[in-house]
C-alpha cells in the first residue's frame, strides 16, 4: 500500500541506522517530524534538501521537530550504497556527481571533505533484490504513483509510457522499500508528519514553504 497523506505515516524501512540511536515514526509521537530522504550522488541533495534539513534542526530541535535523515537508491546502485554512506557520516567523503557539484561550488574543506556533519539520526533505506519479473501489477502499480493523470493520455502515448516503464523496470536491481511505499518522485524529497502521526506532506526538489509547513504543524 502506497502512504497517503491524512493517513497514518507508515515506519521507514531502514536497514541500519548509521548515525544516532535507532528511532522511527510511530516513536516520536507528540512531535513534529521531518524525514529528508537524499541519495549519496545527489548534488541537489547536498545543495539544498541537506542544509535545509539542518537549519530545521538547529531551528526547532528544542521545539518539538525531530528531524531524520534517511538514504535511498533509485539509481547509480553503485554509488548510492550503504558503505558510502557510511564514508559520508563517518570521514564526510562524498563521492561522484557529489562531489563534483560541490566542489564547483566550492563548499568542500578539502578534496572530498564536507564542511559541517549531519546532527541528526540517518539511516539506510531498505534494499530488496529485483528478481527481473515484470507483471502488470507491477507496471499498474507504478503508474498509481508515478503517473497520477494516465488516463488522460491517448491510446499511442499510454502504450509509450507503458514501454518506458518496462524498461525502466528491467533496468532496476533493486526496489528501495520506503521509497516505493511513500511513492517519491526523486531527491531530494521531504516527508512530513503531524504530532499525532499523520502524514501531512510529501514535496520532490528544492523546498521553499519547508519551514513554514513546520511552524503550521507546531501550531496545531
Amino acid at each position: 500500500m502506497v502512504a497517503k497523506i491524512g493517513s497514518k505515516a507508515p515506519n521507514l524501512k531502514i536497514s541500519k541506522w548509521v548515525q544516532g540511536l535507532p528511532t522511527n515514526i510511530d516513536k516520536e509521537k507528540d512531535n513534529v517530524v521531518l524525514v529528508e530522504v537524499f541519495q549519496v550522488n545527489c548534488p541537489g541533495c547536498f545543495l539544498y534538501g541537506i542544509p535545509q534539513a539542518i537549519d530545521i534542526y538547529n531551528k526547532y530541535r528544542k521545539e518539538g521537530v525531530t528531524v531524520l535523515g534517511m538514504a535511498t537508491a533509485f539509481e547509480d546502485f553503485d554509488k548510492n550504497t550503504l558503505q558510502n554512506l557510511e564514508l559520508l557520516l563517518s570521514k564526510g567523503e562524498v563521492i561522484g556527481e557529489t562531489l563534483k557539484a560541490l566542489g564547483q561550488h566550492g563548499q568542500l574543506v578539502s578534496e572530498n571533505i564536507l564542511p559541517h556533519k549531519f546532527p541528526f539520526p540517518v539511516g539506510m533505506d531498505s534494499l530488496v533484490k529485483e528478481t527481473g519479473m515484470i507483471n502488470q501489477e507491477r507496471i499498474t502499480d507504478f503508474i498509481d504513483a508515478n503517473v497520477p493523470d494516465f488516463n488522460s493520455y491517448d491510446e499511442h502515448s499510454k502504450a509509450e509510457i507503458i514501454e518506458r516503464i518496462k524498461q525502466y523496470l528491467k533496468s532496476k536491481e533493486f526496489s528501495a522499500e520506503t521509497f516505493e511505499e511513500y511513492a517519491l518522485r526523486g531527491t531530494p524529497s521531504s516527508i512530513l508528519i503531524d504530532k499525532k502521526g499523520i502524514l501531512r506532506d510529501v514535496t520532490f526538489g528544492q523546498n521553499d514553504l519547508l519551514e513554514e509547513k513546520i511552524q503550521n504543524l507546531l501550531n496545531e
